[in-house]
């Protein structure tokens, strides 16, 4: 019999991302056009968290200064949950490790443009409202918001 794994955030390729994103995020859209333009930059990195040997929710991060802020900061873009793993806490678990780890660069927040519906997600974990909300085109309403861990 196959042992199971624990549930567990790891870090991917941002190869590894794309079938989710395309399925959560973009509605079906082929991969490549679910690469983001900062996939690659210096200092992304992308996360996965694990139910067995499944990607059940995935996040990427990457080092960019929030408006016109002088610290270091990190944009969190690609958050998504697979339907079939939401509510379970893997999403919050992701995000947590992202901060540990990013507490320990130089940077000083997080931020992200956070779909209108998950609001109140991001508020759990500590981040706050930035912005009105605003709409991106071709996906829907979103905020700004913002999260400082120094």
């Amino acid at each position: 019999m196959k042992k199971l794994q624990s549930p567990m955030v790891k870090f991917i390729p941002f190869e590894l991302a794309l079938p989710l994103r395309s399925k959560i995020l973009r509605n079906g859209q082929p991969l490549k056009e679910c690469v983001l333009p900062t996939d690659q930059v210096d200092g992304a990195f992308h996360l996965a968290f694990y139910e067995n040997e499944e990607i059940a929710c995935i996040g990427s991060f990457f080092p960019k200064n929030y408006a016109d802020r002088k610290e270091l900061g990190y944009q969190l873009r690609g958050m998504a949950s697979d339907d079939r793993f939401k509510g379970k806490g893997y999403g919050t678990k992701l995000v947590q490790f992202a901060i540990e780890y990013i507490d320990k660069t130089n940077a000083e927040y997080i931020w992200c443009n956070a779909r209108s519906s998950a609001i109140e997600f991001y508020k759990k974990l500590g981040f706050e409202l930035a912005s009105d909300e605003f709409e991106i085109a071709g996906i829907g309403p979103h905020y700004e918001m913002i999260l400082n861990i120094k």
